[in-house]
């Protein structure tokens, strides 16, 4: 197995383990089980098991940013592109919950050699961007505001806790008005 090959298997296969069987079940026992490796071939790509998770979590980050693209290059008004990739952020969320979360844990990520912020704050700047385009008086705190409300309902959500509180809860309809609540 060539080293690229083998390091794309390695994260593909800790992306596999996040989105079937969770965070807990992500050690770097099993991912080198799952890829039929020894217990040290992680070693000459990923110097601790942190920089895997790392990688791993970039994958996460890239596929998020993939889901969003359509969205926010869309020649649509900002505002609908705004809600619509909140819609789509806490969708991603449901979706894969372990590797959302996995994605957001900077006690496990920061200095793990992963630049994560690469990926990240692009997504950040498109949102600041859209708010700016929307006529936001500080597009910045905006942003900053839309994205932690709708953070805050993207975990509720993974985590079903928003389901215990009101059943009959339309996340969309929540998240969308998270979002207009912070537009002029």
């Amino acid at each position: 197995m060539s080293a690229t090959t083998l390091r794309d298997t390695l994260v593909a296969t800790g992306v596999d383990i996040l989105d079937t069987d969770g965070l807990a079940a992500l050690t770097l026992r099993e991912i080198t089980r799952r890829a039929g490796v020894s217990h040290g071939a992680p070693r000459r790509y990923f110097p601790t098991h942190n920089s895997l998770l790392a990688a791993i979590a970039s994958q996460g980050l890239h596929d998020l940013s993939a889901r969003l693209a359509p969205i926010l290059d869309a020649p649509t008004p900002a505002r609908h592109r705004l809600i619509s990739a909140a819609i789509e952020y806490v969708a991603f969320a449901q979706e894969r919950p372990a590797m959302f979360e996995l994605m957001f844990r900077h006690d496990l990520l920061e200095g793990a050699g992963a630049n994560l912020r690469a990926t990240s704050l692009p997504l950040f700047e498109a949102l600041r961007t859209l708010a700016e385009a929307d006529q936001a008086s500080d597009p910045n705190a905006t942003a900053l505001k839309i994205w932690t409300g709708t953070h805050g309902i993207a975990v509720l959500a993974a985590n079903r806790s928003l389901s215990l509180v009101t059943p009959d809860l339309v996340i969309e309809e929540l998240v969308r008005s998270t979002v207009v609540a912070h537009l002029p």
